[in-house]
């Protein structure tokens, strides 16, 4: 099983980005799959989820920007659509699945991570 993290980039505040995870494997076993990020000296921290039946479940708390989680089943592909996007959201993004419900806030619940994708935000 293997997940790539794609889309992260530089740009300004205001501005969004679509980042992607690609799924490759046997992905049909996945209970789900989260973005999460960490900036530099930070822990890492829960964005959003989508299960495999389709449902979300998002960070309402620290992640104050309309960030929206879809999935493309065909495409074995997971987005996080984000908006309005603050130098505050500046940090390294993942993308994680986990095989086994339970606390999707949780990043110890996902055994597979991508590689992440750097997200700048600036001024």
């Amino acid at each position: 099983v293997q997940l790539q993290a794609s889309g992260g980039g530089l740009v300004q505040a205001g501005g969004s980005l679509r980042l992607s995870c690609a799924a490759s494997g046997d992905t049909f076993s996945f209970f789900a799959i989260g973005w999460f990020r960490q900036a530099p000296g930070k822990e890492r921290e829960f964005i959003a989820a989508i299960k495999r039946s389709g449902s979300t479940t998002a960070n309402g708390d620290s992640v104050k920007g309309p960030f929206t989680i879809s999935k493309d089943n065909a495409k074995n592909t997971v987005y996080l659509q984000m908006n309005s996007l603050e130098p505050e959201d500046s940090a390294v993004y993942y993308c994680a699945a986990r095989r086994y419900s339970g606390s999707l806030n949780i990043p110890e619940g996902y055994g597979y991570w991508g590689q992440g994708t750097l997200v700048t935000v600036s001024s």
